[in-house]
């Protein structure tokens, strides 16, 4: 079988093996060049390259993909999704102020228990982070969505449903989160605890925390509107808020525990919809 037969065959897989290959590659590759950040300062020092590193896998694969698979239709139809922009003021208010609105009171609530809790954008390089979280929300928003829901996403429907289809892509998502958010991060953030437990603890929390279920209500909305654009607000929103709402000073177990309470929250919210519309997303496959 010739390369461009596995891939029309394989598009789904194919997508992944490249986003994984091209992700991982490169951060390994900043890990060769610069090492591992040791400290906070050092991490967000590098975090703008390790972004555009993580970055490449996505948004290369998926449009390459949308190129090699569907041709220029593929593109004509992946831009006119990205310009759908006219869906309702509610589902723009849903997928903007969905993140916050589950992350701001549960960080709020441990806030009380310990003050190492405290919202990143109130300490004293709060303003530089609110504009890291928002310049990078827009960047990851952008291009992560080319590849997840340019290209994957809607082949994956094709075959399941959106709930099934939500929870894969939220696994997968997650697991191509590790090399950079806790592989490349595992000095910064592992403190007192032991490095190795750190990393695959908190590698399990990618597998199964907050990822998966978001990316379930984001298959849910998407379903609603058809909006690429919509998902880049809806991304955009998560990722400047885990930024722009992170500790300056938590590691180790409390990184942990901070991260499970997070998750917990939004699996809380996701299973509340899944049961509010569970008729709609167990709804079979599209066939078109």
């Amino acid at each position: 079988m010739s390369i461009s037969a596995f891939i029309k065959r394989y598009p789904v897989l194919t997508y992944f093996a490249l986003t994984f290959l091209i992700s991982w590659g490169l951060i390994l590759l900043l890990i060769a060049f610069n090492g591992m950040p040791a400290t906070t300062a050092e991490a967000n020092a590098q975090l703008p390259v390790a972004i555009l590193a993580m970055l490449g896998g996505p948004s290369i694969s998926g449009l390459l993909l949308t190129g090699l698979v569907n041709g220029r239709p593929g593109y004509r139809e992946l831009w006119a999704r990205l310009l759908k922009w006219r869906v309702g003021v509610k589902w723009y208010a849903i997928a903007l102020l969905t993140a916050p609105a589950v992350m701001l009171p549960v960080q709020y609530v441990m806030t009380l228990f310990s003050p190492v809790y405290q919202f990143g954008f109130l300490g004293p390089n709060g303003s530089s982070m609110v504009f890291l979280g928002v310049m990078s929300g827009i960047l990851v928003g952008i291009c992560e969505e080319l590849g997840w829901f340019g290209f994957a996403i809607p082949k994956l429907r094709l075959r399941y449903n959106v709930l099934l289809t939500g929870l894969m892509v939220g696994v997968l998502w997650g697991a191509w989160h590790i090399m950079a958010n806790d592989i490349w991060a595992i000095r910064t953030y592992s403190g007192d605890l032991n490095p190795t437990l750190y990393a695959v603890i908190a590698g399990i929390s990618y597998l199964i925390g907050q990822l998966p279920p978001f990316r379930i209500l984001m298959v849910w909305i998407y379903e609603q509107t058809g909006s690429l654009l919509v998902m880049m607000v809806m991304h955009f929103s998560l990722t400047a808020c885990n930024i722009s709402f992170a500790s300056q000073t938590a590691s180790g177990v409390q990184v942990l525990i901070y991260i499970f309470a997070q998750a917990a929250a939004m699996w809380g919210i996701a299973a509340a919809v899944v049961a509010a519309n569970r008729v709609e997303l167990s709804r079979q496959p599209r066939n078109n």
